[in-house]
Order: C-alpha cells, then structure tokens, then sequence
C-alpha cells in the first residue's frame, strides 16, 4: 500500500445534545497499513435559536409533521454548509477535497434490540452547492441495512487508534464518548473491538439542568455538586432493563427523554434540584464504570461535551478502577473528536476502504458508507487504496 498524497477533508457532525456544528480539518493519508491524521483545526458553530428550538421540538415523544421535517431538513443542511464553507476557509486554507457529513441524527429506530432505521437531518447538496466540494453524508444507513445499529460509527476510529497502545499494556483499553449519550469501545491487542452506548450522559443531565435553572447545561457541574445522590432515585434508574441487555445496543433520546425522567421519579419523596443533578450525574458514572469493569478495560481515554463538566469526570474518576484520561493527552483534541472520526469516514469511503466495525456495530460485516453528492465538478475518485488500514497514527498538528 503506498502512502499516495494527502487528502484534506472537512468533517462535520452535530450530537444529540443538539448545540450546534463540530467542524474538524485533517490532512489524511496511508502509510503502509497505518492512516496517518493531522488535524488542522476545529470550530464549534452554534446552530442559531430557532433551528435549535425547532430540532429539539421535533425529538421524541414530540410529534412532527412532513413539513415541519422537510424545513428542518433545509435549515440544517443550510447549517452545515455554512459551517463546512468556514471549516475549508479557516482549518484548510480553502483547499479542502471533500466534506464528511454525520449530519443530525433526530430518530434511532430500535425495536427489541435491532435497528431498523436511521434518520439523520442536513440535506448535502446545500453543502455541495456552497462549497463547491464533493460530499459525502448519510453515513449510518448501510451499517443500518447490513444488520448493524449504524452506531457507535466511533469504534473505527478507536479501534485504529488504540491498538498499539491496548498492545503495549498487555490489557483493554477504552474509548470513552460522553456526548448525550455515553459510549464506549473496547479495544484489545487482538481481538476485534466491541463497541456500545452504554447509556444517558448529558441527555438528561441537560433536560434536568434546563428543568431546575432555566439553563442549557449544568455549566461546571456546580448544581450537581452542591447536591447529594438520592439512592432511592438511583437504584430506580439503575434497575432499567437496557442496562442489562447484551451489546450490541444502541439507545438515545428516544429512550432517556422527559418522560423516562418522569417515570423514574414517580412515587417518591420530592427530590431537590442538586440531589437530582447529583443522582444522574452518579447514574452516568457507574452504568460507564460498570461496563469497563466488565471488560477489564485498565485504561479510559474520554472525550466529548461531558469531559468539561468536573461533577462527571470526577465521579467517573471515583467509580472507575482504571486509569481515566481524555483523548488531548493522547494528542487528539477531545472537542473535535467526533469531527475528526467523521473526516476519517469520508477518508475511507473516498479511497474504497469500509468503514465500518462489524464486531462493533453488529452488522453482517464490514461496509463502504455513505452517498457521494458531487461537489462543482465531476467526482473524480483517487484509486482504491488496495489492502487494508489497521492502525491510526495522530501526527502533530500542521503549523
């Protein structure tokens, strides 16, 4: 496998916290069997007020309309253009080759354990016709058909990146994601890497927080460290059955939404607004720590929106019996991971290399992803890369 010349791919994704657009530059390029990732820079892109408000309106149990989908679909995919056209101008140079979307993901359709759809808002030719780029979106859906949960997509990267060092300590190693939904990947020396979402991080850490102060987030973990965890409420949260369902899994806003908090306080004594933060703050930490623990995992390495929140890190920190470390002391910059894993996406689609991690994902095996929208011209894909990638090296970052 040659090392060819680099590409330079603008990632773009929003999580299910739905604040806004993280946008990753990388340079991306093979070094035989190894992909070689420097990043050029990330932006966080606040979505403006009323697309926010209307995404989170349209979430389940919400109800929405085709039309209400239809506007949401145009004012993200406006979005996300927006966001790409700064990422090629600012983090590229404006020399950029192609745009990976993840788009925003409003419906994970799971029904007993199985994913039989995806819906990831963010139409791409507005992002092509800004742009002027190549584009490649829709990246969940041929996991989705293949058997797989089209999620979490996080374990390729992880895989690649982690194995020399789950190698070099003799034990696993962990990838920790705490976006609105926590997950995990677990990769060995040898054995193909298992990832899941073990469960809520900040989906109902934010709901609670907006519930009791009128805020977005507990900003700093204060309202959760000036309570104490009511253990009542946590045994509750602790005893639902996804907790003990097998991986494969998926989950999300679907499941761990207003409702589910509601059914969970039901019947007991008035919990107070810092008891409550404290409670799901704990309930974040132990069903992660629970399921390290399950896989002898030594090392934890996070990223994510909830590595800035010090309530969580330091529970996690406390019910972990690992080593708990974020992705910036391995060089990688834990805001714009999720941007960067998508980057990395759009990098192996564009040079014929599958994207996927059946072991993982639990589909048939492994698939090319997403749909290539044309940017200005032609698309004019390079030769496939021949062979295969097992390693990710994080080079340092240009300039």
């Amino acid at each position: 496998m040659s090392a060819g010349h680099g590409f330079r791919v603008i990632g773009l994704i929003s999580g299910t916290s739905i604040d806004g657009i993280d946008v990753a530059a990388a340079d991306l390029h093979a070094e035989d069997g190894t992909v070689v990732l420097t990043p050029l820079g990330e932006l966080d892109v606040p979505y403006p007020d009323p697309l926010r408000e209307g995404l989170l309106a349209a979430l389940p149990p919400n109800p929405c309309t085709a039309g209400e989908l239809t506007r949401l679909d145009t004012g993200v995919g406006q979005a996300f253009a927006d966001a790409a056209a700064r990422g090629a101008e600012e983090l590229a140079g404006g020399k950029a080759d192609l745009v990976a979307s993840l788009g925003q993901t409003v419906f994970h359709w799971v029904e007993d354990g199985h994913v039989h759809g995806t819906l990831q808002l963010g139409q791409p030719a507005w992002i092509a016709e800004r742009t002027g780029l190549p584009v490649l979106a829709d990246l969940r859906a041929r996991d989705v058909a293949a058997g797989g949960h089209g999620a979490p997509l996080a374990s390729t990267f992880d895989q690649l990146w982690l194995r020399g060092l789950a190698q070099d300590g003799g034990r696993p190693v962990a990838a920790l994601n705490l976006g609105g939904i926590a997950n995990i990947t677990v990769v060995t020396g040898d054995e193909p890497a298992i990832a899941y979402d073990t469960g809520p991080a900040n989906a109902l850490l934010d709901l609670a927080a907006h519930r009791v102060s009128g805020q977005r987030s507990d900003v700093d973990g204060r309202l959760a460290l000036g309570g104490s965890v009511r253990s009542d409420l946590l045994t509750r949260l602790l005893a639902d059955p996804y907790f003990a369902a097998a991986p494969p899994k998926s989950t999300g806003k679907e499941y761990f939404n207003g409702p589910y908090l509601d059914a969970a306080l039901a019947g007991l004594p008035p919990v107070e607004p810092g008891d409550l933060l404290a409670t799901l703050t704990e309930f974040t930490a132990v069903t992660v720590a629970d399921e390290c623990k399950r896989h002898g995992v030594t090392t934890v390495i996070a990223s994510g929106g909830g590595v800035a929140n010090p309530a969580l890190m330091t529970a996690l920190a406390r019910n972990l019996p690992s080593v708990l470390k974020t992705s910036d002391d391995l060089g990688l910059p834990g805001a714009g991971k999720e941007a960067y894993l998508t980057a990395l996406l759009g990098w192996l689609t564009w040079c014929g290399v599958p994207g996927t991690v059946p072991s993982a994902t639990g589909a048939r095996g492994p698939r090319l992803l997403g749909a290539l929208v044309p940017g200005a011209g032609p698309l004019i894909l390079p030769a496939p890369l021949g062979g295969t990638v097992t390693r990710l090296r994080v080079a340092e970052k240009a300039g």
